[in-house]
């Protein structure tokens, strides 16, 4: 899928998101090898921990279908912030273990676009090597 097309994916998906105390709306969408998309919002609780982000969100739905970071294409993440939504510091986590470290992420917030991956925004992570020796 092409990056502008993964981008409006996300964007569509944003109008979905649940932020009633933030009022920073985020959505992500992720492109499979197979042509599927899958799309995440961020959803809001009072208890914030409890929140779940918009990437999580669409990782998580895609790995719900058997889709694994080799089947994973590309991952946008936007918002409506006055910054690019990049990914928070829980979610960079995840992004390491369920993405390849090459993955293409969109971030954008539709005046500014950085394109990345993983291996940039979390280097020296904390991998299955380190807790499986």
């Amino acid at each position: 899928m092409k990056r502008e097309e993964l981008l409006k994916e996300a964007f569509q998906a944003m109008e979905n998101s649940y932020a009633p105390y933030s009022n920073y709306h985020v959505g992500a969408a992720i492109a499979t090898t197979d042509g599927r998309v899958f799309r995440g919002v961020n959803v809001e609780n009072a208890s914030f921990g409890a929140t779940n982000c918009a990437e999580r969100s669409a990782v998580f739905a895609a790995y719900s279908y058997g889709y694994r970071k080799d089947t994973i294409e590309a991952l946008a993440i936007v918002s409506d912030g006055p910054r690019i939504a990049a990914p928070c510091g829980i979610c960079r986590q995840v992004l390491s273990e369920l993405l390849q470290q090459q993955t293409p992420i969109y971030l954008s917030n539709g005046k500014e676009e950085v394109d990345t991956n993983i291996a940039e925004l979390l280097p020296m992570q904390f991998t299955e090597e380190d807790v499986n020796r």
